[in-house]
């Protein structure tokens, strides 16, 4: 102790017993900057219901620890015309690796506070039987990125294709990979992150689980308090439910397995041991079945089958497929919507092209054959995030700092 006293406020009390005061506000401050909901001091003040001193401080210490930006010269936007300084995610602050493996591929990107893609790698598109090679190839690949931008880590997110136990982290069920049932994932991603030199925790989870948590945060789920998201990745199909702004994934992490719902009684044999599942009739090979068109060796099966209706919309074949899935997809929503009663139904992959496709069909479809349809029709809306699994990953990796700022940094 040199014998100083700490420095005093205006009102007397010293900044760092004031941020003692209101550190369990950072989260919360954090939070209302991150979505826009707190665009100046003053409104951060009124939302979180502290003094303006108090505020202020929060927000110098966010800004000190490089999350927000605070401008230096006030605005005349405050309370009763009074100015205040202006809030905003710092871009140039920390960010998070997210990494996405897929039936057709990998890819790691790097993603700032706020779901801000800072960059991204090339798409691989060549999945290995071995989930450790896999995942340590995409980890190296976003270590890479880390060392050309030269960008702070603070944690890193998975998102795989298959249902992840919980508490374990085990993919249960990567049916459209050659990895085994049961494979570790997330403790491989662990181990291959820390191996990589990558700071901060690692976290794992189902890319439509993590597709729906982006959307609700920063896409076309936003405001939506009870939100199902059904989505074709490049192969198969998965579903999600947010409610009341958190993911709903059950007990053991494998809620809303959605593919092996029964759209078409006498379709095909399911991976599940069931026939006419979703999974198999909806997602983009059973498309391109229906089209009759042969899946070819280039490009991953859901751009194939994007592509398809994108170039010949009104091939007959092409528009019959349309229809035959539009109508599978609507009977499989329907039922959702009957047991779930979300208030917004979002759809990606393949799904989104369908809807955009014949957009009055498949609404028609689900009202006529959802009990409330026809008295409260859900609004039906396209996934809006490019790659939103890797962005919602990349939440999965920022949720500690939003809970608590000043800990989770202060740990790495």
């Amino acid at each position: 102790m040199n014998g100083k006293s700490a420095p005093r406020t205006p009102g007397g009390t010293p900044p760092r017993t004031r941020l003692e005061r209101g550190r369990g506000a950072l989260g919360p401050a954090l939070e209302l900057v991150r979505t826009g909901r707190a665009p100046t001091r003053a409104v951060l003040t009124s939302e979180l219901g502290v003094t303006r001193a108090t505020a202020g401080v929060v927000a110098a210490e966010l800004a000190t620890l490089g999350l927000i930006r605070v401008d230096a010269r006030p605005t005349a936007e405050g309370s009763q015309g009074r100015p205040s300084h202006r809030l905003s995610v710092d871009p140039e602050g920390p960010v998070v690796l997210a990494a996405q493996v897929h039936a057709d591929g990998f890819r790691a990107a790097l993603v700032g506070l706020g779901g801000q893609i800072v960059a991204t790698t090339p798409g691989c598109e060549t999945v290995g039987a071995d989930p450790a090679e896999v995942i340590g190839a995409v980890v190296d690949a976003g270590a890479g990125l880390l060392a050309e931008t030269g960008r702070r880590c603070v944690g890193a997110g998975l998102a795989v294709p298959s249902a992840v136990a919980e508490p374990d982290g085990t993919a249960l069920n990567p049916l459209h990979l050659a990895w085994p049932p049961g494979a570790p994932v997330r403790e491989i991603f662990r181990r291959c992150v820390a191996g990589a030199g990558v700071p901060g925790p690692a976290f794992a989870a189902n890319d439509v689980n993590l597709a729906a948590l982006a959307e609700h945060r920063h896409g076309a789920g936003r405001g939506a308090r009870d939100l199902l998201c059904v989505a074709t990745g490049h192969r198969g199909v998965g579903g999600a439910l947010v409610l009341d702004g958190r993911l709903h994934s059950g007990s053991s992490g494998l809620a809303l397995e959605v593919g092996h719902l029964t759209a078409a009684p006498d379709g095909r044999p399911c991976h599940c041991g069931g026939r006419g599942c979703l999974d198999v009739e909806t997602d983009p090979l059973a498309f391109l079945a229906a089209a009759g068109h042969r899946p070819g060796p280039e490009g991953s099966l859901l751009q194939q089958a994007r592509d398809l209706i994108a170039a010949r919309p009104d091939d007959p074949a092409v528009r019959e497929a349309v229809t035959v899935l539009v109508d599978r997809l609507g009977s499989g929503l329907a039922g959702l919507v009957n047991i779930l009663n979300p208030d917004r139904v979002i759809l990606g992959g393949l799904h989104r092209t369908l809807l955009e496709a014949a957009p009055e069909r498949l609404r028609a479809v689900v009202a006529d054959r959802s009990l409330w349809g026809r008295s409260g029709s859900v609004p039906i809306l396209s996934c809006t995030l490019d790659h939103n699994s890797l962005v919602g990953a990349a939440e999965l990796a920022w949720q500690p700092v939003l809970d608590d700022p000043l800990a989770a940094l202060a740990a790495l």
